[in-house]
C-alpha cells in the first residue's frame, strides 16, 4: 500500500496537498489539531477545511496530535511503517509577530516537531521522501540592504543588481542578519532537513517559501497576506499596513504551484536539497498593488490605515529566483498568477461569508 503522510493537512498548503495527492495514493493521512486557531483566534481555525477534506476526499484520514508528542508521532509511524512513502511537513507556528510573543511554543512546534518527524521518518520508512515547508524568513532581513529605488506604488531593485532579473537565489546567506524568532525557529527546521538529508541520506528536500497563498487561507492580521487582505477588502474591517509606505514587494505562489513542485520533487528526489519557492517575477505585488486589485476586484474601497512601525525583520523586497528548481525539473511552470489567485480567493471567502451569515450572495 501506497501511503502519503501530510502534517497540518487542514492548513492552505496541507490541504492543498491532501487534495492533489488523493487520486495517486491508497490513502491520504493527515495530521492537524488545529493549533492554527490557538495561535490566531476562531478566525483562523481550520476546522472547516478538515470537515471539508474528510466530505470530499474518500481515501482521506484525518488524525488530531500534537508534532511535538513523541509517542503519538511513533504511534502513527510505526501503525503505517515502509507504506509511508511520502511526508509533507506543512504544519508550523507561521508567524514572526506571534513568534515574539511565545517563542518557546514557537520554536517547540517548528524546530523540536520537525526534529520529532524526521527522527520517525528515519525510524519507520526510511525510504520515503520528506518534504519541508521552509520559509524565505531564513534568511533574514539582509536583502533589506539592496539598492531599492522608489516607484509610485512599490520599492524595486536596482536595475543593474544581479537579483533585478530573476530574483534572489538560495546562495544568498542566511547569516549576519535579523529573521525574527520564527525565522530562527524554522532556519533550526531547515538546517535539520538537510542534515537527515546529507547525513542519513533521507529523501529530504526543503522548499523555502514566499508568500504561500490560495482559496483555502484562513488568512489573519498575523498571517495569511493575500486572503487576510481580502476578507478586508469583502467585509470592510479595517486593514494596516505596517511600515515601507506600503510599497514593500511580496512574490505569491498559489498552493497548487507549490505543491505541484513537491509532486516534481517527490518523483525525483535530491537528498537534502534546498530550493527557493515564491511566485518570482511571474506573481508578485506590493501591499498597495494589492489594496488597488482587490478594490477592483471587490467593487468596494478597502478601510485601510498606515502605521510608521514596520515587523521586525521584515522584507521590503523579496522575489524568489526558481531557476535552481527549474534547472532540476523542466517540466514545472506556474499555472496561477496573482490576478487569478486574487480572484480564486475573492470567490472563496465570498461563498464562506454567506455560508456563515446564511445571506443569499
Amino acid at each position: 500500500m501506497n501511503l502519503a503522510l501530510i502534517t497540518g493537512s487542514g492548513g492552505l498548503i496541507g490541504s492543498e496537498a491532501v487534495e492533489f495527492l488523493s487520486k495517486d495514493f491508497d490513502a491520504i493521512i493527515g495530521i492537524d489539531n488545529n493549533m492554527r486557531e490557538q495561535f490566531f483566534g476562531a478566525d483562523a481555525s481550520t476546522a472547516w477545511n478538515v470537515e471539508r477534506l474528510c466530505q470530499t476526499v474518500p481515501n482521506y484520514k484525518h488524525i488530531s496530535a500534537d508534532i511535538r508528542d513523541i509517542k503519538a508521532m511513533e504511534a502513527i509511524f510505526k501503525e503505517y511503517s515502509n507504506d509511508i512513502k511520502l511526508i509533507i511537513h506543512a504544519a508550523a507556528q507561521p508567524s514572526h509577530d506571534w513568534a515574539a510573543k511565545d517563542p518557546f511554543t514557537d520554536f517547540t512546534v517548528n524546530a523540536n516537531g520537525t526534529l520529532t518527524l524526521l527522527e520517525m521518518t528515519r525510524l519507520n520508512c526510511p525510504k520515503a521522501v520528506f518534504i519541508f515547508c521552509s520559509t524565505n524568513k531564513v534568511y533574514g532581513d539582509s536583502p533589506n540592504s539592496f539598492p531599492l529605488v522608489e516607484l509610485e506604488k512599490r520599492w524595486e531593485l536596482d536595475s543593474n543588481h544581479p537579483y533585478y532579473k530573476e530574483g534572489i537565489d538560495e546562495k544568498l546567506s542566511i547569516d549576519q542578519s535579523t529573521h525574527s524568532l520564527f525565522g530562527a525557529s524554522k532556519i533550526a527546521a531547515d538546517v535539520l532537513v538537510q542534515e537527515y538529508g546529507r547525513y542519513f541520506d533521507i529523501k529530504t528536500g526543503s522548499f523555502r517559501g514566499g508568500c504561500l497563498t490560495g482559496p483555502r487561507h484562513s488568512g489573519t492580521q498575523l498571517h495569511g497576506f493575500l486572503a487576510y487582505l481580502m476578507k478586508c477588502a469583502l467585509t470592510g474591517d479595517p486593514y494596516t499596513i505596517f511600515g515601507f509606505k506600503g510599497k514593500q514587494v511580496r512574490d505569491n505562489i498559489h498552493s497548487y504551484d507549490l505543491v505541484n513542485m513537491f509532486w516534481h520533487f517527490y518523483q525525483a528526489p535530491r537528498p537534502g536539497e534546498v530550493y527557493n519557492a515564491g511566485g518570482s517575477r511571474h506573481s508578485n505585488c506590493s501591499i498597495l498593488e494589492a489594496i488597488e486589485m482587490c478594490e477592483a476586484i471587490t467593487g468596494k474601497k478597502m478601510n485601510w490605515t498606515y502605521s510608521d512601525v514596520n515587523r521586525i525583520g521584515d522584507h521590503i523586497w523579496w522575489i524568489s529566483d526558481l531557476g535552481k528548481f527549474k534547472s532540476h525539473y523542466p517540466d514545472w511552470n506556474f499555472n496561477f498568477g496573482i490576478h487569478n489567485i486574487l480572484e480564486e480567493i475573492y470567490k472563496e471567502l465570498d461563498q464562506r461569508l454567506c455560508k456563515k451569515t446564511g445571506s443569499n450572495c
